[in-house]
């Protein structure tokens, strides 16, 4: 069954059912759903399919020669010459219904043939533009996409009429891999997976949390086990110093002095690599919601939950989940106080999401300009304070303030007048508090919403059905 992507489906319907000539640039870090979204897309289609491989140009120039002869002829007589003569017999074959052509893994092609990209542009400037073609480029190396193929350089600059960038699955949309999970099951399987659909494909759930921990992520063999060193190796050259890197901030360290003072290096080089995991979109760099990004506040934190979860839990512990075992290693993990302090971030990460999505609805006291984290100096309280989700308006005269609580106590008064206080260091007139807890909320906390407008409960279920 194939699961989500309806906004990405109505795009690419419509750019298939337009009646001229359309180009789409997707890309999306690997392991993201690009090529089953395109199979899936291609289905009952006027289409040419060719996924590129790692090997030279001759031997690509064959395959694809094959895909398009396929297409037009049901069988295959021979390699073209060139790319230039393949795309030019697409053009002089083409009618009058729409023609899908799908080069996945672009920048297979165009490292080794970089010439491809002149090529692309000189048939679309003088044959395809005026055929009722659609052509997409795929790419998993986001930053080739984005500077090769999109960047001002490129030949192909200015020829695409769409871009998209495939971003994985929220919590809400990776929930339908396991209908049968409780709530707080699904939430926690989102905070181990993220949103990359084969992780979640890879989960089931006629096992439990922890029986699929132990057989498909801990057990010797299983896909899961060395997936973030196979993405590392194949995407960048020092592996072992971006594993320092991940497990300092797992463990913790988030700004760029820690960082470097725990992987012993210095902070130019330490500033280097993190730049490069934010390239692949595995590292993000983050200052106060409301600042600018130059703030001096910046933090650096892990973006992908699956990263987030091996490197907390497996790399970290590698030797000692060895020695006790899968099936033990697995219990250890989601032991209630495990699992409830390393899911704190990624329930804020999760609510930030089911506040947007609210937000798009139009379901909030109003559209949010700014939605994210928030630290920073409380002169109030003379120290340093934080609030889980800031959300403030384009004029800053509304905000809403969120505390996220994924624990098993019932959030309680005292927790709800930190986030007033916290929420003193703004001066908006209007002043909204949203307050999101695993275990519910006490007698005190619910009376309190009942009386005041301004005060909002949500509990797990309500994240799925409110």
């Amino acid at each position: 069954m194939f699961i989500g992507r309806q906004q990405e489906f109505e795009m690419l319907n419509d750019l298939y059912n337009s009646k001229k000539f359309e180009f789409l640039v997707l890309y999306g870090r690997r392991r993201v759903g690009k090529t089953t979204l395109m199979s899936e897309f291609s289905k009952n289609k006027n289409a040419i399919f060719y996924s590129a491989q790692e090997k030279n140009a001759v031997l690509n120039i064959e395959d694809f020669s094959k895909a398009v002869q396929k297409r037009f002829n049901n069988s295959y007589f021979g390699a073209f010459e060139s790319w230039e003569s393949a795309f030019k017999y697409i053009g002089d074959n083409v009618g009058n219904e729409k023609q899908l052509i799908i080069i996945d893994e672009f920048p297979f092609i165009a490292q080794d043939t970089p010439s491809i990209k002149s090529t692309l542009q000189h048939i679309i400037d003088h044959d395809w533009k005026t055929k009722n073609i659609f052509l997409i480029l795929c790419g998993s190396s986001v930053s080739f996409m984005e500077n090769e193929v999109l960047g001002y350089k490129s030949p192909l600059y200015g020829r695409a009429t769409a871009t998209y960038e495939l971003l994985p699955f929220d919590y809400y949309d990776s929930a339908e891999f396991f209908p049968k999970y409780s709530t707080v099951d699904k939430l926690i399987s989102y905070g181990i997976l993220g949103g990359i659909p084969c992780y979640l494909e890879n989960f089931s759930d006629n096992m439990t949390v922890a029986e699929n921990i132990e057989k498909k992520i801990l057990k010797t063999g299983s896909f899961l086990k060395e997936e973030t060193q196979v993405l590392l190796r194949m995407e960048l050259r020092e592996p072992a110093v971006y594993n320092s890197i991940f497990e300092a901030i797992s463990n913790g360290a988030s700004r760029m002095n820690e960082i470097a003072g725990k992987i012993h290096e210095d902070s130019s080089k330490c500033s280097k690599y993190l730049d490069t995991l934010r390239t692949i979109k595995l590292i993000e760099k983050k200052s106060p919601a409301g600042e600018k990004a130059a703030s001096r506040k910046t933090i650096y934190s892990i973006t992908d939950p699956f990263f987030k979860f091996w490197f907390h839990f497996v790399f970290s512990n590698r030797s000692y989940y060895e020695i006790i075992g899968p099936k033990k290693a697995a219990e250890d993990i989601i032991d209630k106080n495990n699992i409830s302090d390393y899911m704190g971030s990624i329930f804020e990460m999760i609510c930030t999401e089911y506040m947007k999505r609210k937000a798009k609805a139009g379901e909030l006291p109003f559209y949010p300009s700014v939605i994210g984290k928030w630290w920073g100096n409380n002169p109030e309280k003379k120290q340093q304070d934080d609030i889980d989700i800031l959300l403030l308006d384009k004029d800053e005269k509304s905000a809403i303030f969120c505390e996220c609580k994924f624990r098993n106590e019932l959030f309680n008064k005292t927790e709800f007048e930190d986030l007033v206080s916290a929420s003193s260091v703004f001066p908006e007139k209007e002043k909204y508090y949203y307050l999101f807890s695993k275990s519910g909320f006490t007698k005190w906390m619910i009376d309190a919403a009942n009386s005041a407008d301004n005060i909002k409960l949500i509990k797990a279920d309500d994240l799925f059905y409110a």
